[in-house]
């Protein structure tokens, strides 16, 4: 894990540097913004990185859309034996190349960079000593800078369970602290859901079982497991997850449109009725006019001019 707490300090110094550059180390609305757009950038940093991964999973999401007449027609077949019907979509899903976890892989990548920020953020005590400040590549000035950065004068470092006296080596008001990651973490759990929402509102509910499980999972179990655990969360986490949710509603938004979801059996639209060769009618074929019958057999036959004549 050292490694991964390597690269995300060294991305967010980066990012750090390259503000403080811009901004110095001036500070507006009790927030130190060369650390918060750190993480903002960091976000946006591993999010172009893991973004092909994210096209992956959609064309994956597709060709799962595509293959579900086939997987309902095994269900049915194989509806008292689970076992062979699990083998069978397995074998179905290795020779059409799907592959129902893919949709999950990109959030499972980013956890790992999620837990990496979580720990360098704890880390940042004003208690901790100087060998242990320079740790994952800082140096002592970087860490005592970040180990008091603020948004609207709650420390990044702090979180809505903080205690009263890391609080207070925090130079940090209890009240301030508790609003600021209140609000953030009702903006997280509302960004988390609607994430999820707004790509099950475009690719449907999967026919596959496993496939819907984790559906649900990701509309209704991650939120609410961020509710317990968001309390736990640095405030410099909760602005990761925030920025992410916020980043992944446009990307998803982009992607759906370049990459839109196949229309479902039974949901395209009746195509309107073509025209027959003479461009009349609704192109339906008409019955043929009967043919005039031929006269009775020892009928005298009738000659067309008289019949004309007796007309006029």
């Amino acid at each position: 894990m050292a490694v991964i707490y390597e690269a995300i300090s060294a991305i967010l110094l980066f990012w750090h540097a390259a503000w403080h550059k811009v901004l110095g180390d001036a500070s507006w609305l009790a927030t130190n913004w060369s650390w918060v757009l750190g993480i903002i950038f960091l976000v946006i940093t591993v999010r172009a990185i893991l973004f092909p991964i994210f096209v992956k999973q959609i064309k994956s999401q597709r060709a799962m859309q595509a293959l579900q007449p086939k997987v309902k027609a095994l269900q049915e077949k194989h509806k008292g034996d689970r076992e062979t019907m699990q083998q069978e979509l397995m074998k179905l899903y290795r020779e059409e190349k799907a592959n129902p976890l893919m949709g999950c892989l990109p959030m499972f990548l980013q956890v790992p960079v999620f837990l990496g920020l979580f720990h360098v953020l704890k880390h940042l005590k004003p208690t901790m000593p100087e060998r242990l400040k320079t740790l994952y590549g800082w140096t002592v000035g970087q860490f005592d800078s970040a180990s008091h950065a603020k948004l609207f004068g709650a420390p990044i470092a702090g979180s809505f369970k903080s205690t009263p006296h890391e609080l207070e080596l925090l130079g940090a008001n209890g009240t301030t602290v508790k609003v600021v990651a209140a609000i953030l973490i009702a903006t997280m759990i509302a960004t988390t859901f609607l994430t999820s929402r707004q790509m099950i509102l475009k690719t449907g509910w999967a026919e596959d079982p496993q496939q819907r499980m984790v559906q649900r999972l990701m509309l209704y179990g991650v939120p609410f497991s961020l509710l317990i655990s968001g309390a736990i969360f640095p405030i410099g986490v909760v602005i990761y997850w925030v920025t992410q949710n916020l980043f992944s509603l446009g990307q998803q938004m982009w992607v759906l449109r370049k990459y839109p979801p196949p229309n479902q059996p039974g949901a395209a639209a009746k195509q309107p009725a073509k025209p027959d060769a003479k461009g009349k009618g609704d192109g339906a074929a008409k019955p043929a006019e009967p043919k005039a019958l031929g006269p009775k057999v020892g009928a005298k036959p009738v000659n067309p001019k008289k019949g004309g004549a007796a007309k006029r």
